[in-house]
């Protein structure tokens, strides 16, 4: 491969993977402005609003059955120029949305009490989650159909376009909660629901948004192209199920891991839980690169080069482990004062400090799993990314870190059980990603 077609093929990363890790970023702080508002009404609303995210990991667990297979399928087909195709299944794939998005607003609208009771809440809480979840499941329709659209205009290659939307959004989903949830600009202030009146109206803007793009805009990558294929839906489920089945135990392998740290106590428990939010930053570059690999894995593989979608990937991983690199090597040299930002009791900041310097060590073998993991889903094998996944978690974090804790070592230990288990975990995607037999799964 020439160094022109190394340049080439760097740009097409980094065009697709900076604005994915900027949408993230938009993301990542129209949920801290929601919590932010919701808390000015009271810790129980606060707290209302915190349970419905642990809800919304299990949805989301329900989104990727279907937004993995449509993301490898779509890719393949923009890379071997047949957008018509990409299109329906782009349409396929928003029946499909829809159609499982009734069974959420079902179950959330009739049992919402009774899922925050489950969760262990008090009244006052299941009270304020109540009036949240019953008004935002109404539209959750809109929820997984801006995901479905987002993942789907990615695995196209646009991911500017999703970045200007989500801009727009977020801004707009600020002033509708300051608006609603406390009546100014003559609404009147109406709480909790007025938050989850606010999100959805966000996500109606993003909806609208995207088919805009979808009729109207030059040079699209997708079109509107309504016809139903149920060919196309069942192999997108084929390739989705192992996705979802890996999402939700891995969601729920790490409720298992947080509640080990908390049996150690509060000061500990807080400690993780601001590490883990400063480790967040690294995230946004791997989440972005992740974006790149699995989009243009997909084109590579449509277009039948296989070279070029086996150098994708290592182009995608290397520039994302030497910006995580980065952010690591702050984390260890700076860990302190990047945790007086949000605490200075001296236990909490010693153990988050702890925390920072042995992931920051983690930063490399991390990019690795991030981007490799998304390579070998954007090429459709998602039973391989699943079963490394879950045995990665259980055998060498879940269970080694409940053992220690038997033993009664200290919360650091827990800490370098999790650190050996991203080195394992990478070292092992590194391994699949160059023995090269993802690059011939059948779709």
């Amino acid at each position: 491969m020439s160094l022109f077609q190394i340049s080439t093929d760097t740009r097409k990363v980094f065009s697709l993977a900076v604005p994915a890790a900027l949408k993230h970023l938009a993301d990542i702080l129209q949920i801290l402005t929601d919590m932010i508002m919701v808390g000015w009404l009271g810790v129980a609303s606060l707290a209302a609003v915190g349970l419905t995210m642990q809800f919304m990991m299990m949805i989301n667990v329900i989104m990727t059955l279907y937004v993995v297979g449509s993301n490898a399928i779509i890719a393949r087909y923009i890379g071997s120029r047949r957008k018509k195709r990409a299109s329906r299944v782009l349409f396929s794939m928003m029946v499909l949305a829809v159609f499982f998005s009734l069974f959420v607003t079902f179950t959330g609208y009739f049992f919402s009490d009774e899922l925050y009771r489950l969760m262990g809440a008090g009244e006052d809480v299941a009270s304020e989650g109540g009036i949240y979840f019953k008004t935002l499941v109404l539209g959750i329709s809109l929820v997984f159909l801006d995901n479905l659209l987002y993942n789907a205009l990615s695995a196209a290659g646009d991911t500017k376009t999703s970045l200007y939307i989500k801009i727009f959004s977020a801004v707009l989903n600020g002033f509708m909660n300051y608006a609603l949830i406390f009546g100014h600009f003559g609404f009147s202030a109406m709480g909790i629901k007025g938050a989850a009146i606010a999100t959805l109206v966000s996500y109606l803007f993003n909806v609208c948004a995207y088919m805009f793009v979808l009729f109207y805009a030059k040079d699209k990558k997708l079109l509107f192209f309504p016809r139903i294929n149920f060919y196309e839906i069942k192999r997108a489920l084929k390739i989705g199920y192992p996705a979802a089945v890996d999402r939700g135990i891995s969601s729920f392998s790490f409720l298992i891991f947080v509640s080990i740290i908390t049996y150690y106590g509060t000061k500990e428990l807080a400690g993780y839980q601001i590490g883990i939010r400063i480790e967040g930053i690294a995230f946004m570059p791997g989440f972005g690169f992740a974006i790149a690999a699995m989009a243009l894995v997909g084109q590579a593989l449509g277009e039948k080069n296989i070279d070029k979608a086996y150098n994708m990937g290592i182009i995608s991983s290397r520039v994302a482990y030497i910006f995580m690199g980065l952010v690591g090597v702050v984390m260890i040299l700076f860990p302190h004062s990047l945790i007086k930002i949000f605490t200075t009791d001296a236990q909490t900041v010693n153990i988050a400090s702890d925390y920072l310097v042995l992931v920051g060590l983690a930063q490399i073998p991390l990019a690795v799993t991030f981007v490799y993991s998304a390579a070998l889903r954007g090429a459709g094998d998602t039973k391989t990314v699943m079963k490394v996944n879950i045995i990665s978690l259980w055998i060498f974090r879940v269970l080694p870190s409940y053992i220690v804790y038997k033993m009664g070592l200290g919360v650091i230990y827990i800490f370098v059980i999790m650190n050996v288990e991203t080195l394992i975990k990478g070292m092992v995607y590194n391994y699949l990603y160059k023995r090269k037999k993802w690059l011939y799964t059948k779709i």
